[in-house]
């Protein structure tokens, strides 16, 4: 009888080949080892020979695993192209969440695409942030995002494609009656003695906490106690009165009652917001977003860097290769437009947790 193999066991013999450590590959496809491990097992039952050389300090390929591994990624690859986005169905974009704000980045950008292209649809979704937003890309259950990149497990960056959008400046949200909310702006320095939620306890911002902790450590700061993260504009507010830490987010977001924004300064801290996808064909709506992402970009320089500024060195490394990408390859026509929305010469804003 023919032999059915789903392509789950591929996929994780794919990643366990080229990590040779089940460990790595189980986190590139957010499953547990044992599970993966098992899949390995059954894939080697199937197939009736063994894939990997197993010792306890090491995994290799044997013979038959180095020649199926051609194989496998071939037929892998023929099914991300059928599951790659048609070009009439939505695109489904993550914006992180429904907050508002004076400029936030994705908002502008899904704006500027879908009065370029009003026939094409275009649907928001709020994830709550990228760590989230990269679950469901992988599953295909989402076509893109945006958020720190750079803060995501090397295993899933290398599952995705990245493209540099915006240096987004850093600021703190306050509650009114702390004693740093009468400041027009807020030195690194005086934050000493004032731990910052950096969102340590939300699982879907995770990418977020990871630039926290960086900014916070490359000046000698430290992290207020993780908490149960606060959901919406109301909520946010409460949570805020309730703790009372400043926290970080970005110049131009959330606009919260009762809830101050303050630039950070002395340097001016920069995180790069990205646009974030799979790899394999481009829709003509993902193809519309990083068209009108490049040109607002370019009209308003969100790329320059302000002299003297803070940047993770993950991001500079980024920065470094922006506009160096392939081009973007379209599955058909894309009919182009201008983009929205005026210049501004600094960078400001984008979507941080809120």
């Amino acid at each position: 009888m023919p032999v059915d193999l789903h392509p789950r066991l591929l996929r994780g013999f794919v990643a366990t080949a080229e990590t040779l450590h089940f460990g790595q590959a189980a986190a590139r496809l957010h499953v547990a080892q044992q599970a993966l491990s098992r899949d390995v097992r059954t894939l080697e039952r199937l197939l009736g020979r063994e894939l990997f050389a197993r010792t306890t300090r090491s995994v290799a390929l044997t013979p038959a695993g180095e020649q199926l591994l051609p194989q496998a990624r071939r037929l892998l690859a023929i099914q991300d192209e059928m599951l790659a986005p048609a070009a009439d169905r939505p695109l489904l974009v993550d914006l992180n969440s429904e907050v508002t704000g004076d400029d936030l980045t994705a908002v502008r950008i899904l704006a500027a695409a879908r009065s370029a292209a009003p026939r094409l649809e275009l649907l928001a979704r709020y994830h709550g942030g990228l760590a989230a937003a990269t679950r469901e890309l992988l599953a295909h259950r989402l076509d893109v995002s945006f958020g720190c990149y750079s803060g995501l497990p090397a295993a899933v960056r290398e599952r995705l494609v990245h493209r540099p959008v915006r240096l987004e400046r850093l600021a703190l949200l306050l509650p009114a009656e702390h004693p740093l909310a009468g400041r027009a702006a807020v030195r690194l320095a005086d934050l000493a003695g004032h731990p910052v939620d950096i969102c340590a306890g939300n699982p879907a911002t995770t990418e977020w906490t990871d630039l926290g902790e960086r900014l916070l450590a490359a000046h000698g700061l430290t992290a207020a106690p993780p908490s149960a993260p606060p959901v919406g504009v109301e909520e946010t507010a409460r949570y805020l009165a309730r703790h009372g830490h400043p926290m970080l987010t970005t110049l131009g977001g959330p606009r919260i009652p009762g809830v101050l924004t303050r630039p950070l300064v002395d340097p001016v801290p920069l995180t790069l917001l990205g646009l974030v996808h799979r790899s394999g064909p481009v829709a003509p709506g993902l193809a519309l977003l990083c068209a009108h992402a490049r040109e607002l970009g370019d009209r308003e320089a969100w790329l320059r860097r302000p002299p003297g500024s803070w940047l993770a060195a993950e991001d500079a490394a980024l920065l470094a290769t922006a506009g160096a990408g392939p081009a973007v390859a379209v599955m058909g026509p894309v009919t182009a437009g201008a983009g929205t929305g005026g210049a501004s010469a600094e960078p400001r804003a984008t979507d941080a947790p809120a």
